[in-house]
């Protein structure tokens, strides 16, 4: 049974947090299709409407800093404000990761899982940024699966030498 735990309070309906999930799921298997790191992520409008994708690029562009956040906040281009927009990720963002959500204002961080990874989610949460923690088994399995068989990738992922 998925546990669903909302850190901050907020309103955002499971459903349609679990739908916006879908979005990133959809990255990290393309990601890992792709021979990279399956995390995806998806930054989504106060409106509900999709401005960005993407998924963790690092091994695919040699690119240490393009995670799946930042690939998905890229892909969306200049915004107004960020006030109200929510990013939507496979995996508990890293501290580079939720520096970005804090930087820009980013209003909620819907998270697939925390279980494999706890990055920054409860310091975001604690300076006002809605967290909704799915624990999402099909993401908590796919990182679970790529640790399993790419330990030397996740760790170099991570900063874990």
């Amino acid at each position: 049974m998925d546990r669903e735990e909302n850190i901050a309070g907020g309103g955002l309906a499971p459903a349609q947090a679990r739908r916006w999930l879908a979005t990133a799921v959809e990255e990290a298997r393309t990601g890992l299709g792709e021979g990279g790191i399956p995390i995806g992520a998806a930054l989504y409008g106060p409106d509900g409407r999709l401005l960005g994708r993407g998924r963790n690029r690092r091994v695919q562009h040699d690119d240490p800093s393009a995670h799946g956040e930042t690939d998905a906040f890229r892909s969306a281009g200049r915004q107004r404000s960020y006030r109200g927009t929510t990013m939507v990720t496979t995996l508990s963002p890293c501290w580079y990761c939720s520096g970005l959500v804090r930087q820009f204002g980013i209003s909620r961080v819907v998270i697939g899982e925390a279980t494999t990874f706890h990055g920054g989610h409860a310091w975001l949460a604690e300076h006002g940024v809605e967290i909704v923690l799915l624990d999402d088994p099909e993401c908590v399995a796919m990182m679970r699966d790529f640790i399993q068989e790419r330990p030397e990738l996740w760790n170099e992922d991570i900063g874990d030498e």
